[in-house]
């Protein structure tokens, strides 16, 4: 009966995107559908972006493991920042602005407003550079969950897979692009906002209620103090890095901020507002707060995972132990439904960036080969081994610590000048790649540890200098023609 669900969800994923490619007559069409995007496909595809598999087993596991019951604030802060905040501060404006400048995607933007070639095409090399590890990280929170549904079966080697993953994402997005990408993600997120509040009732089922599920956790020795059943768990500082790291950098990420390119009106923005909070609290939260109990899910479900053990597994084996063979199959469906809406989604911004800016093309057929390229080479980026978590967690922080500053002025202020840009730009990527490599040097062990602060880190310094810098260089750097556009 599961191979049932699989194959039903693959058949009308390639079908969306079969029938999509009717609607695709331009470029524009394949990358951002026309600039015609209603509420409903626009808040869903953000929202299925912006939550993949690497949220549900990688970050709910092992920060529900560290933190417990405090772990939900981080999907609270997920839907309070990295939505709802995203969309006031972002959505209008950079609609607005990129049908103005005419541009699809954010190294083009970053060119027209600051008439710069130079930084369009660093931007694009960042771009391609670390959203490829990026959709690696996708690919191997998946897989972790295959590996266990299909046991026994072909589809257990985690290489193969992820290969079937990557090979119907290509499929969907060379006939359907964007559009297909979003009616996808429409289908995709009604199925995860079923899915997580059945996971959650489970949940809730198992540890006895919310009230036994605290107080089993404040009992648990792992912490002597009660604190993973405490609103600020262990470790309030980490806590409050991993929510900033993973909220505020979505306001700096190409693939979230491409979705406000697409709304076909301001209306619509407001509309699509409300729908994508509403949508990050449920998945988000609902995900964050299943991770708080797993330690108590362990000992209800007699699991034997053990402190040391790799935490990525964690979550597919609580999910193996609560489901039945059916409710499983729903589960990898909804697994597989966010991975394949956030790698599309960061395929049709790597695409059309590599197209335009290394390429100098802006040729359908030339596109819809480089979405097909991209989602191969991050396939063979995923069978490296490596941890889930730290391989998002580095390239979150290099994309967003980048672009954030440059960004975000560049759309509320004429001040801002290129150099300004360029330094924000510049000092963003390097905390990242300095102090990374500083943390593998010192102790390659702990190194992930690092990761969020960093990426925080980063953004916070993008954000800082590229305003100063912007103001230091005012007297011999000229405001761009790009700036008369805000």
């Amino acid at each position: 009966m599961h191979y049932v669900i699989l194959g039903l969800f693959i058949v009308v994923m390639i079908l969306v995107g079969v029938f999509s490619s009717r609607r695709i007559k331009t470029t524009d069409d394949f990358v951002l559908g026309g600039r015609k995007m209603g509420a409903w496909l626009s808040a869903f595809s953000y929202g299925t972006t912006y939550f993949s598999a690497v949220v549900f087993v990688g970050y709910a596991g092992r920060y529900g493991w560290s933190f417990g019951l405090s772990a939900t604030w981080i999907g609270i802060g997920n839907a309070v920042i990295g939505s709802l905040l995203a969309w006031l501060l972002l959505a209008e404006r950079t609609r607005r602005i990129s049908l103005t400048l005419n541009v699809n995607n954010m190294a083009d933007f970053f060119g027209r407003r600051y008439d710069s070639k130079g930084l369009e095409r660093f931007a694009a090399l960042i771009i391609f550079v670390f959203l490829i590890p990026y959709s690696a990280s996708v690919y191997q929170g998946l897989g972790h969950i295959f590996v266990r549904f299909f046991a026994g079966t072909p589809l257990e080697n985690l290489k193969l897979s992820m290969l079937l993953m990557a090979v119907i994402t290509a499929i969907y997005l060379y006939f359907g692009g964007y559009i297909s990408t979003a009616i996808n993600s429409l289908i995709q997120g009604i199925i995860m906002l079923f899915g997580t509040g059945y996971m959650v009732w489970k949940v809730l089922d198992i540890i006895g209620g919310l009230q036994a599920g605290r107080e089993a956790l404040a009992a648990n020795s792992a912490v002597a103090d009660g604190s993973l059943a405490s609103a600020t768990g262990p470790a309030p500082f980490d806590l409050l890095i991993l929510l900033l790291m993973t909220s505020v950098g979505t306001l700096g990420l190409p693939q979230m901020v491409s979705k406000f390119k697409g709304i076909r009106d301001r209306k619509t923005a407001r509309r699509a507002t409300v729908m994508s909070t509403i949508f990050a609290l449920i998945i988000g939260g609902g995900a964050y707060f299943m991770g708080g109990f797993s330690r108590v899910l362990n000992q209800k479900l007699g699991l034997g995972f053990e402190q040391g053990s790799n935490l990525d597994t964690l979550m597919p084996l609580i999910f193996e132990s609560l489901l039945t063979k059916e409710f499983m199959a729903v589960l990898v469906v909804l697994m597989l439904s966010a991975s394949m809406s956030t790698l599309a989604s960061i395929v049709l911004v790597s695409a059309p960036t590599f197209s335009k800016t290394i390429l100098k093309k802006d040729n359908m057929k030339i596109l819809r080969l480089l979405s097909i390229g991209f989602v191969f080479i991050s396939w063979l980026v995923a069978v490296i081994p490596s941890a889930i978590v730290t391989l998002m967690a580095f390239s979150w922080g290099a994309v967003s610590g980048s672009f954030i500053g440059p960004y975000i002025w560049g759309l509320y202020s004429r001040k801002i000048t290129r150099f300004g840009a360029t330094a924000g730009m510049c000092s963003g990527l390097l905390t990242v790649l300095i102090g990374a490599t500083a943390a593998f040097i010192q102790n390659s062990q702990t190194a992930a540890s690092w990761s969020p602060r960093l990426a925080v880190l980063a953004m916070a310094v993008s954000l800082v200098i590229t305003p100063m810098a912007s103001l230091i260089s005012q007297k011999w750097s000229k405001i761009p023609e790009g700036a008369k556009a805000l």
